[in-house]
C-alpha cells in the first residue's frame, strides 16, 4: 500500500507515492491572500499613500537628477507595470525623462542590455532611456561613503550616490540572508561593490545566524549592516516595493520610506509564507515552486524548509530548474573533496569558510558554501533535479542526485522505514517553517 502526494511542476504536476507507513504532519501550502482586483490601482494608491513618507510629488522638483533602481531578470517583481506609473509621478513633478537614470540591481550578476531594461521597466522605445549597469569591481566608477559599525566598507555605484533623489523598485519575498528581500537591499548589494558585499554577507557565516530566512530583521546582523550602510547616502531613498502570492499576483504595493514601508510589506510577506509547524520531521519534502526557472533559484526549496528537518533526518529538495543551471558558481567550482569527506570535515571546515580561496566561487556562493555545510552537518540532502547536468552534480557533493523523485522517496525510506513524520512544502521556494516556542 502506498499514499499518493501531487506536487506543482512547471507547468505540469509531478505525482509521487509515499510509504504508507508515512504520517504526514503537514502539507503545507502558502496563505491563499487573494491578489488585488485592479493591480494598477494598487501601485497608484500606494504611491499616493505612502508610508512614512510624503509623496513623490511634494519631495520631487524640476531639474533634479533622478535615479531609479530596479531589480534585475532573476526577481518576480512586476517592474513593468510599477515603473511607467511611478514615472508618471516623476513627470508630474516637472523631471522630464532625460534627468531620469535607471540603474538595475545587478549585484554580482551579468549587466542587462538596454532591451531587457526596456522591457523589464515597460519603457516606450520612443521614450529616452538613461541607463547605467553597475559594475561590482570598478571602483572608478563608485563611491566610497565610509564604513559601517560592523565593519563593512561601503562602495556605492556614482551614478546612485550622486542622484539627488533614488527611487528603488523591488519584491519583498522570504529571503535566506536577509530575512526578507525589499527595501534598501536594491542597494546594498544590488548596486555595490564587492568588497562591500564580500563583507555583509559574511557577517551571516555564522552558527546562529546562517538561516534567517523569515526570521526577525532585529536579529539579523547582514540585513541591519546593510540598512546602515544605506543610510550613509546622502540623496533620499524612497521605495516602491511589490508583494506577491505563490501565483506572482499582486497581493500588496508598499511605497515610500525604506525601512517603515519595508516593515509594513514584510508583516504581509510573512503572513503568507511562514508557516506554523508543530514539530520537525524525519523527511521533508520541499518543491522548488514557485522558484523553478534554474538551479540557484530552486536551492531555495531546501535553504527555506531545512529548519523543520530533524537532527538525521532526510530532506528531499524536487527542483523544477527550467532553464538549467543559471549563474550558480557553487554548481561550477569542483571542490576537492568527495561527500563523504565532506561531511565529515563540515565541522571544521565551516569556521574556514568566510576565508577560503576557491576558483569560481563569488561572494554570494561564499555563503551558500557555508549554508549547505550546516545542512548537511544537520542531515542528509537528497535532490531530484533532472534539468542539472551530471557533471555540474557532481560539482555539489553536499547531497545525492536521484534520476527520479520516487528514486529519492525509496532511498529515504530505506534510511528511515519505520514511525517516519512527513512534512510536504509545495511551495518550498517561498514557504518556511516556524517551530513553536
Amino acid at each position: 500500500m502506498s499514499q499518493e502526494l501531487t506536487l506543482p511542476w512547471g507547468k505540469e504536476k509531478l505525482t509521487l507515492s509515499l510509504p504508507d507507513h508515512w504520517k504526514i504532519i503537514g502539507n503545507y501550502e502558502p496563505a491563499s491572500l487573494p491578489p488585488v482586483a485592479d493591480p494598477a490601482a494598487e501601485v497608484k494608491r500606494s504611491l499616493q499613500q505612502p508610508i512614512g513618507s510624503a509623496r513623490l510629488a511634494e519631495r520631487l522638483r524640476p531639474g533634479m537628477k533622478i535615479t531609479v533602481v530596479i531589480d534585475d531578470i532573476s526577481r518576480p517583481t512586476p517592474v513593468s507595470l510599477i515603473y511607467p506609473l511611478v514615472f508618471e509621478e516623476i513627470h508630474q513633478a516637472g523631471i522630464s525623462a532625460e534627468s531620469i537614470t535607471i540603474v538595475p540591481a545587478i549585484g554580482l550578476h551579468r549587466g542587462m542590455t538596454e532591451q531587457e531594461i526596456r522591457e523589464r521597466a515597460g519603457i516606450n522605445p520612443n521614450i529616452p532611456l538613461q541607463f547605467v549597469n553597475p559594475d561590482c569591481d570598478d571602483l572608478s566608477t563608485m563611491v566610497n561613503l565610509g564604513t559601517t559599525s560592523r565593519g563593512t566598507p561601503v562602495w556605492i555605484n556614482r551614478q546612485v550616490a550622486e542622484a539627488d533623489f533614488i527611487i528603488s523598485i523591488g519584491c519583498i519575498e522570504p529571503h535566506i540572508i536577509a530575512s526578507f528581500g525589499g527595501g534598501y537591499k536594491n542597494l546594498i548589494p544590488g548596486v555595490a561593490g564587492r568588497a562591500t558585499t564580500a563583507h555583509n554577507h559574511t557577517l551571516n557565516c555564522r552558527p546562529d545566524t546562517f538561516n534567517m530566512v523569515g526570521q526577525p530583521i532585529s536579529d539579523n546582523p547582514m540585513r541591519l549592516d546593510l540598512e546602515e550602510g544605506c543610510q550613509m547616502l546622502k540623496p533620499p531613498v524612497f521605495i516602491v516595493n511589490a508583494i506577491l502570492n505563490n501565483l506572482q499576483e499582486i497581493v500588496q504595493i508598499v511605497s515610500g520610506d525604506p525601512i517603515i514601508a519595508h516593515r509594513a510589506g514584510v508583516a504581509t510577506s510573512a503572513d503568507l509564507y511562514g508557516i506554523s509547524i508543530p514539530r520537525m520531521a524525519d523527511v521533508v519534502i520541499a518543491d522548488s515552486h514557485p522558484m523553478d526557472s534554474d538551479l540557484r533559484q530552486g536551492v531555495k526549496a531546501l535553504a527555506n524548509t531545512v529548519r523543520a528537518l530533524k537532527p538525521g533526518g532526510v530532506l528531499i529538495s524536487l527542483v523544477r530548474a527550467e532553464e538549467g543551471v543559471g549563474v550558480f558558481g557553487l554548481a561550477n567550482s569542483k571542490l576537492p573533496f568527495s561527500r563523504s569527506t565532506l561531511k565529515f570535515l563540515a565541522p571544521l571546515l565551516l569556521p574556514l569558510v568566510p576565508k577560503l580561496k576557491i576558483k569560481g566561487l563569488g561572494e554570494e556562493d561564499r555563503f551558500f558554501l557555508y549554508f549547505a555545510l550546516q545542512a548537511m552537518h544537520r542531515g542528509e540532502l537528497y535532490f531530484y533535479a533532472p534539468t542539472i547536468p551530471v557533471d555540474v552534480q557532481g560539482n555539489l557533493p553536499f547531497g545525492l542526485f536521484f534520476p527520479t523523485a520516487q528514486a529519492a522517496i525509496a532511498a529515504a525510506a530505506q534510511r528511515a522505514p519505520k514511525n517516519v513524520d512527513v512534512i510536504v512544502f509545495p511551495g518550498g521556494g517561498i514557504t518556511y517553517p516556524q517551530l513553536p516556542r
